[in-house]
């Protein structure tokens, strides 16, 4: 039986260190950033964390995701279709930072598309 994508992604650091590198990134981008206006501290951090226990657990991890469905998580955001280019844009250059290889980053980048249609408002 193949391993996981979990598992050839390197595990539960890896995707946690992707997903803090990727939301630093977003946030910080000019078109992506305001999606973080006026969120605490403490709000930040938590999705931060329901990023990586979803990510984990879409991989094949051993995670309990309590958070919403995509659809419901971005309902009323506004999120466009170059809202979504530009976030595909970060998710590509966090993952060849990271060294993640051909097979996998087109395992990730299909993934991606399967939430496109819950995520997209506009």
């Amino acid at each position: 039986m193949p391993a996981s994508l979990y598992a050839r992604l390197g595990g539960y650091d890896a995707i946690a260190t992707f997903a803090t590198r990727l939301v630093a990134r977003a946030q910080s981008d000019d078109l992506l950033g305001r999606f973080w206006d006026n969120r605490g501290t403490d709000r930040k951090a938590r999705e931060l964390q329901l990023l990586i226990d979803y990510l984990v657990r879409q991989t094949g991890g051993q995670m309990h995701y309590t958070g919403r469905d995509m659809a419901l998580a971005h309902t009323g955001m506004g999120i466009t279709q170059a809202d979504w280019s530009r976030f595909v844009e970060l998710v590509s250059r966090t993952a060849g930072e990271l060294g993640v290889g051909a097979t996998e980053g087109g395992e990730v980048m299909a993934f991606l598309d399967s939430l496109k249609r819950d995520i997209v408002e506009a």
